[in-house]
Protein backbone atom coordinates (compact mmCIF):
# COMPACT_ATOMS: atom_id res chain seq x y z
CA UNK A 1 0.00 0.00 0.00
CA UNK A 2 1.25 3.64 -0.94
CA UNK A 3 -0.17 6.15 1.50
CA UNK A 4 -3.21 7.69 0.00
CA UNK A 5 -4.46 3.58 0.07
CA UNK A 6 -3.50 3.43 3.64
CA UNK A 7 -5.00 6.38 4.49
CA UNK A 8 -8.29 5.56 2.28
CA UNK A 9 -8.23 1.93 4.48
CA UNK A 10 -8.02 3.36 7.70
CA UNK A 11 -10.91 5.78 7.15
CA UNK A 12 -12.91 3.14 6.03
CA UNK A 13 -12.21 0.89 9.00
CA UNK A 14 -13.27 3.78 11.21
CA UNK A 15 -15.96 4.48 9.27
CA UNK A 16 -17.84 0.97 9.41
CA UNK A 17 -17.32 1.31 13.09
CA UNK A 18 -19.74 4.25 13.44
CA UNK A 19 -23.04 3.09 11.54
CA UNK A 20 -23.97 7.11 11.69
CA UNK A 21 -21.44 8.49 9.75
CA UNK A 22 -22.28 5.34 7.03
CA UNK A 23 -22.99 8.40 4.69
CA UNK A 24 -19.80 10.07 5.37
CA UNK A 25 -18.42 10.19 1.95
CA UNK A 26 -14.19 9.85 1.80
CA UNK A 27 -12.90 13.41 -0.19
CA UNK A 28 -11.05 13.28 -2.84
CA UNK A 29 -8.32 16.35 -1.59
CA UNK A 30 -5.26 14.59 0.12
CA UNK A 31 -5.62 17.03 2.55
CA UNK A 32 -9.26 16.32 3.19
CA UNK A 33 -8.49 13.13 3.74
CA UNK A 34 -6.02 13.68 6.62
CA UNK A 35 -8.20 16.40 7.96
CA UNK A 36 -11.13 13.55 8.04
CA UNK A 37 -8.85 10.25 9.19
CA UNK A 38 -7.53 12.65 12.18
CA UNK A 39 -10.89 13.51 12.87
CA UNK A 40 -11.68 10.02 13.04
CA UNK A 41 -8.54 9.03 15.21
CA UNK A 42 -9.95 12.26 17.44
CA UNK A 43 -13.15 10.87 18.53
CA UNK A 44 -12.75 7.03 18.76
CA UNK A 45 -13.26 5.69 21.60
CA UNK A 46 -10.62 3.39 22.96
CA UNK A 47 -11.14 -0.53 21.69
CA UNK A 48 -10.04 -3.57 20.44
CA UNK A 49 -8.21 -3.32 17.41
CA UNK A 50 -7.13 -5.48 15.36
CA UNK A 51 -3.56 -5.78 14.21
CA UNK A 52 -4.05 -5.57 10.30
CA UNK A 53 -5.35 -2.20 10.66
CA UNK A 54 -3.12 -1.67 13.70
CA UNK A 55 0.15 -2.76 10.85
CA UNK A 56 -1.52 -0.58 8.26
CA UNK A 57 -2.18 2.55 10.79
CA UNK A 58 1.62 2.18 12.03
CA UNK A 59 3.15 2.35 8.50
CA UNK A 60 0.91 5.29 7.67
CA UNK A 61 1.93 7.34 11.10
CA UNK A 62 5.63 6.17 10.47
CA UNK A 63 5.73 7.44 7.04
CA UNK A 64 3.94 10.94 7.62
CA UNK A 65 6.38 11.90 10.86
CA UNK A 66 9.27 10.74 8.55
CA UNK A 67 8.19 13.10 6.18
CA UNK A 68 7.74 16.07 8.58
CA UNK A 69 11.15 14.85 9.36
CA UNK A 70 12.53 13.92 12.70
CA UNK A 71 14.90 15.73 15.11
CA UNK A 72 17.22 13.42 17.09
CA UNK A 73 18.28 15.05 20.54
CA UNK A 74 22.42 14.18 19.22
CA UNK A 75 21.41 17.37 16.87
CA UNK A 76 20.85 19.73 19.33
CA UNK A 77 22.96 22.14 21.30
CA UNK A 78 22.96 22.93 25.03
CA UNK A 79 22.08 26.19 26.26
CA UNK A 80 23.00 25.05 29.46
CA UNK A 81 25.03 21.58 30.95
CA UNK A 82 22.23 19.25 30.09
CA UNK A 83 19.35 21.54 29.42
CA UNK A 84 18.01 22.07 25.61
CA UNK A 85 16.05 24.78 24.35
CA UNK A 86 13.96 23.56 21.06
CA UNK A 87 10.97 25.01 18.68
CA UNK A 88 9.41 22.47 17.03
CA UNK A 89 6.50 20.11 16.67
CA UNK A 90 7.53 17.49 19.59
CA UNK A 91 5.70 14.89 17.67
CA UNK A 92 8.81 14.96 15.50
CA UNK A 93 11.08 14.59 18.48
CA UNK A 94 13.74 11.69 19.24
CA UNK A 95 14.92 11.41 22.77
CA UNK A 96 13.86 8.79 25.63
CA UNK A 97 10.56 10.56 26.56
CA UNK A 98 8.49 13.51 25.61
CA UNK A 99 5.88 14.76 28.36
CA UNK A 100 2.35 15.37 27.78
CA UNK A 101 -0.26 18.15 28.94
CA UNK A 102 -3.03 16.03 29.78
CA UNK A 103 -6.19 16.09 30.93
CA UNK A 104 -7.54 14.37 33.83
CA UNK A 105 -8.99 11.85 31.79
CA UNK A 106 -6.28 10.69 30.73
CA UNK A 107 -7.64 10.28 27.49
CA UNK A 108 -6.25 13.00 24.71
CA UNK A 109 -8.35 15.49 23.11
CA UNK A 110 -11.89 14.24 21.88
CA UNK A 111 -12.42 17.32 19.84
CA UNK A 112 -11.56 17.11 15.59
CA UNK A 113 -8.48 18.51 14.83
CA UNK A 114 -7.90 20.15 17.98
CA UNK A 115 -4.59 22.46 18.17
CA UNK A 116 -3.58 21.41 21.57
CA UNK A 117 -0.65 19.35 22.49
CA UNK A 118 -2.25 16.48 23.80
CA UNK A 119 -4.66 15.60 20.17
CA UNK A 120 -1.75 15.88 18.37
CA UNK A 121 0.38 13.30 20.82
CA UNK A 122 -2.41 10.95 20.54
CA UNK A 123 -2.75 11.27 16.60
CA UNK A 124 0.36 10.69 15.26
CA UNK A 125 1.23 8.15 18.61
CA UNK A 126 -1.68 5.62 16.93
CA UNK A 127 -4.96 4.29 18.76
CA UNK A 128 -3.45 2.17 20.97
CA UNK A 129 -1.92 5.52 23.19
CA UNK A 130 -6.04 5.84 23.87
CA UNK A 131 -6.49 2.38 24.57
CA UNK A 132 -3.01 1.93 26.97
CA UNK A 133 -4.24 5.24 28.73
CA UNK A 134 -7.42 3.99 29.50
CA UNK A 135 -6.63 0.76 30.84
CA UNK A 136 -4.63 2.49 33.16
CA UNK A 137 -7.25 5.00 33.98
CA UNK A 138 -9.80 2.14 34.87
CA UNK A 139 -7.32 0.38 37.13
CA UNK A 140 -6.48 3.35 38.89
CA UNK A 141 -9.94 4.14 39.62
CA UNK A 142 -10.49 7.96 39.50
CA UNK A 143 -9.40 10.37 37.03
CA UNK A 144 -5.95 11.58 37.24
CA UNK A 145 -4.73 14.21 39.90
CA UNK A 146 -3.36 17.46 39.25
CA UNK A 147 0.61 17.66 39.12
CA UNK A 148 0.60 13.47 39.18
CA UNK A 149 2.27 11.65 36.28
CA UNK A 150 2.01 8.71 34.12
CA UNK A 151 3.97 6.80 31.98
CA UNK A 152 3.13 5.28 28.65
CA UNK A 153 4.97 3.69 25.24
CA UNK A 154 5.00 6.20 22.60
CA UNK A 155 3.76 3.98 19.87
CA UNK A 156 4.46 5.45 16.96
CA UNK A 157 5.89 8.37 17.90
CA UNK A 158 9.76 9.22 17.43
CA UNK A 159 10.65 8.68 21.21
CA UNK A 160 10.33 5.77 23.29
CA UNK A 161 7.58 6.93 25.66
CA UNK A 162 5.42 9.49 26.88
CA UNK A 163 4.74 11.25 29.90
CA UNK A 164 1.16 12.66 31.14
CA UNK A 165 0.87 14.66 33.45
CA UNK A 166 -2.34 17.52 34.22
CA UNK A 167 -1.19 20.56 35.01
CA UNK A 168 -3.66 23.29 36.42
CA UNK A 169 -6.11 25.32 35.11
CA UNK A 170 -6.41 28.84 36.04
CA UNK A 171 -9.32 30.56 36.36
CA UNK A 172 -9.23 34.65 36.74
CA UNK A 173 -6.36 35.31 39.55
CA UNK A 174 -2.94 32.89 39.40
CA UNK A 175 -2.60 31.64 43.05
CA UNK A 176 0.22 30.41 44.93
CA UNK A 177 -1.65 26.97 45.27
CA UNK A 178 -1.14 27.06 41.08
CA UNK A 179 2.18 27.57 40.70
CA UNK A 180 2.76 24.20 43.17
CA UNK A 181 0.94 22.61 41.59
CA UNK A 182 2.63 23.18 38.11
CA UNK A 183 5.43 22.45 39.46
CA UNK A 184 4.91 19.21 41.08
CA UNK A 185 3.86 18.60 37.13
CA UNK A 186 7.70 19.04 36.46
CA UNK A 187 9.29 17.17 39.67
CA UNK A 188 6.57 14.21 38.93
CA UNK A 189 7.56 13.96 35.37
CA UNK A 190 11.52 14.29 36.19
CA UNK A 191 11.21 11.93 39.33
CA UNK A 192 9.11 9.24 36.76
CA UNK A 193 12.12 9.68 34.18
CA UNK A 194 14.28 8.58 36.78
CA UNK A 195 12.34 5.24 37.79
CA UNK A 196 12.25 4.42 34.15
CA UNK A 197 15.89 4.78 33.44
CA UNK A 198 14.72 7.44 31.26
CA UNK A 199 18.16 9.76 30.45
CA UNK A 200 16.86 12.29 28.19
CA UNK A 201 13.24 14.12 28.46
CA UNK A 202 11.38 16.81 26.58
CA UNK A 203 9.07 18.88 28.27
CA UNK A 204 6.16 21.08 26.77
CA UNK A 205 4.76 24.38 28.01
CA UNK A 206 2.47 22.81 30.78
CA UNK A 207 -0.53 24.17 31.69
CA UNK A 208 -0.31 27.13 29.15
CA UNK A 209 -2.71 27.55 26.43
CA UNK A 210 -5.95 26.13 26.74
CA UNK A 211 -5.81 25.88 30.99
CA UNK A 212 -4.54 29.80 30.93
CA UNK A 213 -1.34 29.24 32.80
CA UNK A 214 0.39 33.08 32.45
CA UNK A 215 3.07 31.67 29.42
CA UNK A 216 6.24 33.88 31.42
CA UNK A 217 5.71 32.43 34.92
CA UNK A 218 4.79 28.81 33.76
CA UNK A 219 8.30 28.68 32.00
CA UNK A 220 9.86 30.85 35.28
CA UNK A 221 8.66 27.37 37.15
CA UNK A 222 9.58 25.11 34.69
CA UNK A 223 12.88 26.10 34.92
CA UNK A 224 13.65 26.75 38.13
CA UNK A 225 11.77 23.38 38.93
CA UNK A 226 14.33 21.40 36.83
CA UNK A 227 17.34 23.02 38.21
CA UNK A 228 16.54 22.48 41.55
CA UNK A 229 15.67 18.74 40.86
CA UNK A 230 18.80 18.34 38.94
CA UNK A 231 20.98 19.75 41.58
CA UNK A 232 19.51 18.42 44.43
CA UNK A 233 19.84 14.90 42.67
CA UNK A 234 22.95 15.19 40.65
CA UNK A 235 20.55 13.80 38.03
CA UNK A 236 22.10 13.47 34.81
CA UNK A 237 19.28 13.19 32.82
CA UNK A 238 18.77 15.70 29.63
CA UNK A 239 16.15 17.87 29.66
CA UNK A 240 14.62 19.46 26.53
CA UNK A 241 12.36 22.95 27.19
CA UNK A 242 10.19 22.23 23.71
CA UNK A 243 8.15 25.00 22.79
CA UNK A 244 6.34 25.83 19.28
CA UNK A 245 5.07 29.76 19.59
CA UNK A 246 8.31 32.42 18.58
CA UNK A 247 6.74 33.96 22.09
CA UNK A 248 7.61 31.24 24.23
CA UNK A 249 11.02 30.93 22.60
CA UNK A 250 11.64 33.94 23.45
CA UNK A 251 10.61 33.80 26.95
CA UNK A 252 12.57 30.71 28.16
CA UNK A 253 16.14 31.80 25.69
CA UNK A 254 15.60 34.62 28.17
CA UNK A 255 15.72 32.81 31.26
CA UNK A 256 18.00 29.86 30.09
CA UNK A 257 20.90 31.70 28.68
CA UNK A 258 21.34 34.58 31.16
CA UNK A 259 20.10 33.22 34.51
Amino acid sequence: MNQQERRIFLIREMLSEQPRYADIEIPENEQEQKRLLRSLFNIRMPRHTNSEFLAVQDAYLQAETAEKGVTDISALTPVAEGIYLWQGDITTLRCDAIVNAANSQMLGCFCPCHGCIDNAIHTFAGVQLRETCAALMKEQGYEEETGKAKITPAYNLPSKYVLHTVGPIVSGRLTKKDEKLLASCYHSCMELAEENGITSLAFCCISTGEFHFPNDKAAEIAVQTVKQYKEKTKSNMEVIFNVFKDMDYKIYRKLLVTD
